[in-house]
């Protein structure tokens, strides 16, 4: 018993003991630890607010931004389709500052001729078919038509 009472007093048994106590201080300290580290701490609760609160907080400008981009780039093809409009325009015009191109068109459109020409107008030789509206409104007198065009008029707006 006397050597046993001993070696409960020695300091190896003592140092041993020590370190076996702060070994499971140590090991049950861990395991706290690391379940509270899978527990949403104060910490990320705020860094979650923060994030959360920038998101909302950009949400808007972007969207302004992005519609403003679309915007822009819907006026710089506006913006290009009247420049080529413009050019179009001026081609045209310094067409119709030359007296031949000027001479020819008023000679397609307007049907003139020259002194000296024969101008000949060329019907469609097809026999033109007339619907039987056209055949019954051509034998009737003007006012006729002109009176049923004004009941066709008031039924349309019924």
């Amino acid at each position: 018993m006397a050597v046993k009472d001993r070696d409960r007093f020695s300091t190896t048994t003592r140092i041993r003991l020590l370190g076996e106590q702060t070994a499971a201080r140590v090991y049950r300290s861990q395991t706290k630890r690391q379940a509270r580290r899978s527990r949403l701490t104060g910490r990320a609760a705020l860094l979650a607010l923060v994030v959360c609160s920038l998101i909302v907080a950009l949400a808007y400008p972007m969207r302004q931004y992005v519609s403003q981009r679309a915007e822009i780039a819907d006026l710089q093809r506006q913006q290009e389709e009247a420049r080529q409009r413009v050019e179009e325009l001026r081609d045209l015009k310094a067409r119709w500052q030359d007296d031949a191109y000027a001479e020819q068109e008023i000679r397609r459109r307007l049907h003139y001729v020259m002194p000296g020409e024969t101008g000949f107008v060329v019907v469609d030789p097809g026999p033109v078919k007339r619907s039987r509206t056209d055949t019954r409104a051509a034998d009737r007198p003007w006012y006729a038509n002109v009176w049923d065009g004004v009941d066709k008029a008031d039924a349309a707006d019924r």
